[in-house]
Order: structure tokens, then sequence, then C-alpha cells
């Protein structure tokens, strides 16, 4: 059977408990594009479900969107009962039957659902051309992007460009099939945004359309494809961007954590505590379980940085904005303070960890996620306002740098110049000059890996495209400290994983779905 009906923006919960394989069990007699999709607020209310799906706990309300990425060096899983699916991930044995891989697999199918209802319906409302297109052309980029996502995360996947059939169980399309879709939705994207589209926080525009795209070529180039023709198509998207002049870097890179919708914002998840959708990946998720504020609050531990990385950040001012390695132990009095290193053995992980997530929005030390002062913790929150950057300037400008020096075969004066003004917001100064195109590259890996640590899986993925495992694990801290053994607290990766650690670039396809697609074969290794 194959059934010609979208399911409509208000289904989306219902859309989220019943999976993308169970369709059918959704009633045709609900709302319909015929009877939908009506007017430009029809179609408004559907594209802003294609944005809204994103900001709830299984996505990237909280560390759902983070779990398959626990292999990375700038991701530690802690040793508590609950941190299970983020513990497997760092051993690199994840585990398809958690949740949490569920949920990403889930939140992003969701979405490719709710891309696939505005595009196949947005022609048949009655409106403007301009405003239609401007909405469809958000819709292709996100499912651009649910897309990539995925890929990058699970390797073959179901391409579902607007069937809702229930009966279908698609195939696992190649990784250079899904590739292709991507790239075709974010270069239809870019042709639909009218010229007239207005720039809001939150939206799919013009250039985060074109930076995904580099972002995407610039993948390519990597594992699995390996296709090195696309270094010139990332450098030249990249540099449109760069050409615009639509976003600068803000001076201090802490207050890009503390703020929203800043100038070097390219797309944002929105989130809005009022309204029941609450950032609840940063605040308590990144504070150690010891500290506890004045008002009885504590933190939850979730993530932080493997030690082999806090030890190898270059010394400067991004690093004392990325790091929090001073433990505030409360004193018997509820009030008084006093503070502990990392690596003390009063503290339950003896990890570093992230200070740039503690705060909210708001400024360093006062935020609603944590108020605090030096010697002091006023209040924790889990919940905050805080906007999660998807992309920043940043990424444009590695981007552009490192596609510009592989494309030509050695680095150029203007990729120079990129990388130079993320590192001088960092306090770090100018590249080394005249170096080889190979040296020059993993210095904008290196650069990439401090600028945005803990952010989203940025790191995990230059590891994956790279194939950058077996150093990784090489370089996790092994080594003894006075009475304190750090090594551990790291998680161990069995000894046929150090061996052969090549399955671990890609998570399990999870269980449930496997259930449901005989036909498909789970990912080597799980």
């Amino acid at each position: 059977m194959n059934t010609k009906y979208f399911i409509p923006f208000l289904l989306l919960t219902l859309l989220f408990i019943t999976g993308c394989q169970k369709l059918n069990e959704i009633p045709k007699s609900e709302l319909t594009a015929v009877s939908f999709f009506k007017s430009q607020s029809d179609l408004d209310g559907a594209v802003a479900a294609c944005y809204e799906c994103y900001a709830h706990d299984y996505s990237y309300g909280f560390t759902s969107r983070m779990f398959n990425c626990f292999g990375s060096d700038d991701l530690a899983g802690p040793h508590g009962s609950d941190k299970y699916s983020a513990r497997s991930f760092d051993e690199l044995n994840g585990d398809p039957n958690s949740s949490e891989v569920l949920n990403d697999w889930k939140a992003f199918y969701t979405g490719i659902y709710q891309a696939n209802n505005v595009i196949v319906n947005y022609k048949k409302v009655a409106s403007t051309d301009d405003l239609k297109n401007g909405s469809a052309a958000q819709a292709y980029f996100l499912r651009a992007w649910a897309y990539y996502m995925l890929v990058r995360s699970f390797g073959p996947v179901p391409l579902l460009p607007g069937a809702s059939d229930a009966d279908t169980r698609a195939a696992r399309a190649d990784a250079s099939a899904v590739y292709a879709s991507i790239v075709s939705d974010l270069q239809t994207a870019i042709s639909l945004f009218p010229a007239t589209f207005q720039i809001s926080a939150g939206r799919a525009n013009q250039w985060s359309s074109k930076t995904l795209l580099a972002d995407v070529y610039l993948t390519m180039t990597g594992w699995p494809l390996n296709d090195a023709s696309k270094y010139d198509s990332a450098a030249a998207t990249a540099n449109e961007v760069i050409q615009s002049g639509a976003f600068t870097l803000v001076p201090d890179y802490a207050t890009v954590f503390t703020s929203n919708n800043s100038s070097e914002s390219i797309w944002d998840i929105e989130f809005n505590k009022s309204d029941g959708t609450a950032q609840r990946g940063y605040g308590l998720d990144a504070i150690p379980l010891e500290e506890v504020g004045q008002d009885g609050s504590s933190g939850w531990d979730d993530y932080f940085p493997e030690i082999s990385f806090y030890k190898d950040a270059p010394k400067c001012k991004r690093s004392d904005e990325t790091f929090y390695t001073a433990i505030k132990f409360q004193n018997t009095d509820r009030k008084t303070y006093h503070l502990v290193p990392w690596y003390s053995n009063s503290t339950v992980e003896w990890h570093p960890y992230y200070k740039k997530f503690r705060y909210g929005v708001g400024v360093p030390g006062n935020g609603d996620g944590c108020q605090e002062t030096d010697s002091s913790i006023i209040s924790m929150n889990a919940s905050t306002n805080k906007s999660n950057d998807i992309m920043r300037y940043p990424m444009v400008l590695l981007d552009y740098a490192e596609a510009s020096a592989m494309a030509t075969g050695a680095p150029t004066t203007s990729g120079y110049n990129a990388i130079n003004l993320v590192r001088s917001r960092a306090g770090l100064p100018d590249l080394t000059p005249g170096l080889s195109a190979a040296q020059f590259r993993d210095s904008v890996v290196s650069e990439r890996a401090y600028e945005f640590a803990g952010e989203n899986g940025i790191r995990w993925f230059d590891i994956v495209r790279l194939q950058l495992l077996p150093q990784i694990i090489a370089a996790r801290d092994t080594t003894k400290s006075g009475d304190y053994y750090w090594a551990s607290r790291e998680n161990p990766i069995p000894a046929k994983y150090i061996a052969d650690p090549s399955h671990a670039y890609l998570a399990p396809i999870p269980s449930s779905e496997m259930q449901l697609n005989p036909g498909w074969k789970q990912n080597p290794g799980y």
C-alpha cells in the first residue's frame, strides 16, 4: 500500500512515540495535507515543527545529541550506573539496545518526516512564491542536516525522500547516495531562499546552508568516501560565507557560551524554559557531582574531557575559559567552600570539567545555569535558555583553511589568515609559517578540536573522517602522579578494540530498528 498523506506538525509527539517505521498506527482520519495545508500560517506551523522536534531531551535539549561521540578525546563518560551509554561508547563498545542510541536515530528521522511534510506540500499553499520558497528552503536544509548527522553516526541509512508508506521497509542506502542526497538538498535550499528572506534567530538561511554544504564537502574528502576532489568545493563554498561579511568572531570566547544569537552564530537550536523547551545539556549537566550550591542544588556529572585532551590543550585564554579545574567543596556550614584540584583523590571522577557549559545565559559566574563566585556556588539549574550553536563562524574559517590548503597542495595566505583569526581570539600567536599542506591540515584539526571542545561531536567527526582513533587511543592518559592513579578513572578499552578500533567509527543501528527491518545487517562489531 502506498499512502499519499503526510503527518502534520500537530502530530509531532505521536510521531516520535510511534517511531519512523510505525506510521500505520496514526489514524488516517486525523489531519491530512488535503485539509491542513491551506494558508501560509499552516506552512509556517509545519516549518516550526521541523525545528521544534530538536528542542527536547531526547534530541538536542540534553546529552542524547552526543552519546555516539564519546569515543572522542574531548568527551569522557562518568562511572555512575545511570551513565552507561556514555561509558560504553567511551569504551568503543556502544550498545545497540541503549535508549540513547534509539533517541538519536528517532530524533533525526522525526525531523526528516517533518521536513518531508513541508517539501511535498508547500506548493499547494495559497501564498506568495517567496514565502512558500522560503519555507521549503528551510525544510530542505533541515532534512540535509538530519541525514548528515545520521550518515556520519550510523553509516548507510534509509533515504526517505517523501514516502510515508507505513508498510515500506526501505533499504539502507550507501553512504555515497546519502551524501549525494544531502548535497542536492542543500543546493536546492540555497536556490530557493529568496533574496528578501529575513534572517532570524534559530532559522536556517542561505548562509547556514552554504556553511553546512562546505562542511559536508570537507567530510566527503575523508572516510568513507575519500573524494579529494571535494576540497575545491569545500574551500569555494566556505569562502562565499567568509566574503559575505555576514558573521564576525565574538571578541571574548567565554561570552559565546553565555549569550544567544551572537555575531558568530550561523545556525542554532533555540530553547525557551517558559515554553517547556529548556536546554538541559548545560548547567548541572556539566558540573561535578561533588559540587553543591548554597540552595542545595548539585551537579549531574554527565560529561567532561579526557585527561590527555586537557593536558595537551594549548596554554591560552581560550583554554582558561574552556576548562574547569578547581572543584568547589562545600564546608559543613553549607555557606563557605574550599577548593580542591581536579586530580585530588577526594573527587569522584578525577577529571577536569568544562567551564564553558556551566553558566547558561547571562555572564560567566552569573547565568541561568550556574551562579557562583570564585569561592562559592550560589545555585545551579538543570534548565537554561541557552541556545545550542550548531554552526559558529570559526567552523567556516577552519573549514576554509584546511580545504584551501589541501586543494592546492600548500597552505594559502588566506588560509593562514583564517586560522589566525581563530587563534588570535583564543590568545595564541599566529600559526608557524611555511608548513606543508599535511602539517597545516593537522594544525587546523587541532585548532578545531579545542575551539569546539565538547560541542555536539564536532571533534569526533574529525576523528572519524581522518581515521584518528589509533592515535587517540594511544594518547589516553596511563600515567601515575603522586598518589593519584589517573588511569583508573579512564574507561578501559577492550584489547581487541585497541588492536583494531575501526568498527567504532560507526555507532550500532538501534536493536529495535534491526528487528523492524530483518533485511538489514548490523554495523560490523556490534
